[in-house]
């Protein structure tokens, strides 16, 4: 007899259970980074300096992004508690006004940032080509924003279901249209950079469409309810506080690499490149690790809905010796193929300093892997349980506190050059790993947050 989601996270195998809901998670991660990386690919193509100026303005876009994250992370985490506590008539209304404020809020958004992109592009140092082509890109990729925030509702209130295929699904339909209209727009229509910012918008804007289409079908248990819909001040002060500290920590995280990505466009535009590629291939090797951690937010919810405690910790085990095992086997391929890793990616030969860069901070970054597994598995676990200031905490803290004032104590008294963003890059993830184990063994994360769940 074939078991539900919600039986199989409640009573299942904790390893089943991870394994079931994080492969299509990773598959989805995976599919939304090779948005990036097929943008990368071809943009890197026309020169250098075109797709330094996609990793240059990202962190801008992502600061608007974070809000839409902190809102889809409050919403799985409470219709995930309420799902487990069998409260779906609460969670419908909880959904409802999840998709209204994104909607809303990703609008206001997006006209703002179309407004003041070149102002932006001007503040964080942009000049030369590199502001050129980074204002053209930045101005469309803030036409994404609604769309991109209705996907990120659509992985909310289906993930805490446990439906983490659904989502992926969509994903690599959208994925496959963007890889084909990419060299389109780019090249057949000569649109260039601009090409590859209009196929990524369009393709998800066909997903986002189909995807509210797929959760207003009648059969989802959570399908949102807007006949006579008006906001609720009980529900977005509950969705606000728990949605608040993730949204501040993802923008306090953006913030942090607009100014990082300042320091690095100081070293040139080589380094930019470089540190913008490898950030691509990492997040490429990461999917693994990343699935899991994000998996463990919909276990954990509806285990510490149920009241499942001793269940929940061991997922929290579980999932470690997981991402562990696949950080350290990620590192080890980073770091035994750098060369080809890097030169495979890089397609634009036109400044061979680019490659060797590229290769250095890969071999650093390497070592990395199974501590960057380690920080998802902590997000999952406090930003299931519902205590984002936890996960806000880990965020703010690996960058303001420890990378960048380690950068600029490196840039400004030592000779090392980028080898010195590189070390911060790793330092800074084994101290917030150790932060993340501290505030799991004091215990308070899993104190409720719902009196109702």
């Amino acid at each position: 007899m074939k078991i539900s989601k919600k039986e199989l996270i409640l009573k299942g195998n904790i390893y089943k259970v991870l394994v079931t809901l994080s492969l299509p998670i990773m598959i989805n991660n995976l599919i939304q980074t090779l948005y990036n990386l097929v943008d990368g690919i071809w943009v890197s193509k026309i020169s250098s300096v075109h797709f330094a100026a996609t990793a240059f303005v990202f962190p801008v876009n992502f600061l608007f992004i974070a809000i839409g994250i902190g809102i889809s992370v409050a919403g799985t985490s409470i219709l995930s508690q309420l799902v487990g506590a069998d409260k779906e008539e609460e969670a419908r209304e909880y959904a409802s006004q999840l998709i209204a404020t994104s909607v809303l809020l990703s609008i206001a958004f997006s006209i703002f940032g179309v407004v003041f992109t070149p102002v932006i592009v001007k503040a964080m140092g942009g000049t030369g080509d590199l502001a050129v082509y980074s204002n053209i890109y930045l101005r469309i990729t803030f036409l994404d924003l609604p769309f991109l925030f209705l996907f990120y509702n659509i992985n909310s209130i289906r993930n805490a279901q446990g439906d983490t295929l659904t989502p992926t699904i969509l994903s690599g339909i959208a994925a496959v249209i963007n890889m084909i209209l990419d060299p389109i727009f780019i090249f057949t229509f000569g649109w260039g950079i601009a090409g590859a910012a209009w196929a990524t918008l369009l393709s998800r804007a066909l997903l986002s469409v189909y995807g509210i289409k797929l959760i207003m079908g009648n059969d989802n248990p959570l399908k949102p309810d807007f006949k006579g819909f008006k906001f609720n001040p009980k529900l977005l002060k509950e969705l606000a506080r728990i949605g608040l500290p993730a949204a501040i920590g993802q923008s306090g995280a953006a913030f942090g690499f607009i100014i990082l990505n300042g320091f690095i466009v100081s070293y040139g535009t080589t380094t930019m490149a470089a540190f913008g590629m490898v950030n691509r291939i990492t997040s490429l090797i990461m999917q693994p690790a990343m699935g899991i951690g994000a998996a463990l937010t919909a276990v954990i919810g509806q285990n510490v809905g149920a009241r499942f405690y001793d269940r929940v910790r061991e997922s929290f085990r579980k999932a470690s010796l997981l991402t562990l095992t696949l950080g350290i086997s990620g590192g080890l391929i980073m770091f035994l193929f750098s060369d080809q890793i890097v030169n495979f990616f890089i397609q634009s030969k036109d400044d061979p300093d680019v490659i060797i860069q590229g290769i250095g901070y890969l071999n650093w970054i390497a070592f990395a892997t199974p501590l960057m597994g380690m920080f998802s598995v902590f997000q999952g676990v406090f930003q299931g349980s519902g205590h984002t200031k936890y996960s806000m905490a880990m965020e703010i803290g690996r960058l303001w506190l420890v990378r960048i004032p380690m950068i600029l104590l490196f840039k400004n008294f030592t000779d090392i050059g980028p080898t010195g963003i590189w070390f911060s890059m790793v330092f800074s993830n084994l101290l917030v790993v150790i932060l993340g184990f501290y505030i799991y063994k004091k215990g308070s994360w899993s104190e409720r947050i719902l009196t109702s769940a």
